[in-house]
């Protein structure tokens, strides 16, 4: 199954909800299901924003602490692609909060993410550059349908616009 890793709290970010469109230097030519995954590297800057809006009070939806930094190095969960446009196309669509979670910078593209959901078990998985692929008969989670994880509660999924 195909995976692309984030950094901290951006994964988090996505399998709450709360991050409808990735942002990336490149287009991405796969639509369907992909794995997310939270890299291992979790850098200071990046600790840092979760100190402010709006990354605090998405990251503590109904007073409960995400923990992002639990969840790194491990596949937390998975959404479906269904659309890439340039972010220059993608300004016209998104809210302030959402242009505070990615680069929306010219010459860069936004991967529009639905159907948000945590594995109800993260995996560990040592993370790559672009989309990778995943086996899951090298891993022991006995979770191998993710389109079938219902979304624990307290997780947002974000209903179809």
């Amino acid at each position: 199954m195909r995976v692309l890793s984030f950094t901290q709290p951006w994964a988090t970010l996505v399998c709450r909800g709360e991050k409808e469109f990735e942002t990336r230097s490149w287009k991405s030519w796969y639509y369907g299901t992909i794995l997310i995954h939270a890299s291992k590297a979790y850098p200071g800057w990046a600790k840092q924003l979760e100190k402010e809006e709006p990354f605090y009070s998405s990251l503590r939806p109904h007073g409960q602490y995400s923990y992002p930094e639990l969840a790194c190095g491990h596949i937390i969960g998975s959404a479906e692609v269904v659309e890439c446009i340039p972010t220059e196309a993608a300004l016209n669509l998104i809210s302030e909060k959402e242009r505070a979670f990615g680069d929306y910078g010219p010459g860069r593209y936004a991967w529009r993410l639905r159907d948000p959901r945590f594995l109800p078990k993260p995996i560990p998985a040592k993370g790559h550059l672009g989309l990778w692929e995943f086996d899951f008969g090298n891993s022991t989670n006995e979770q191998t349908d993710v389109r079938q994880v219902p979304i624990p509660s307290g997780h947002a999924q974000r209903d179809e616009a």
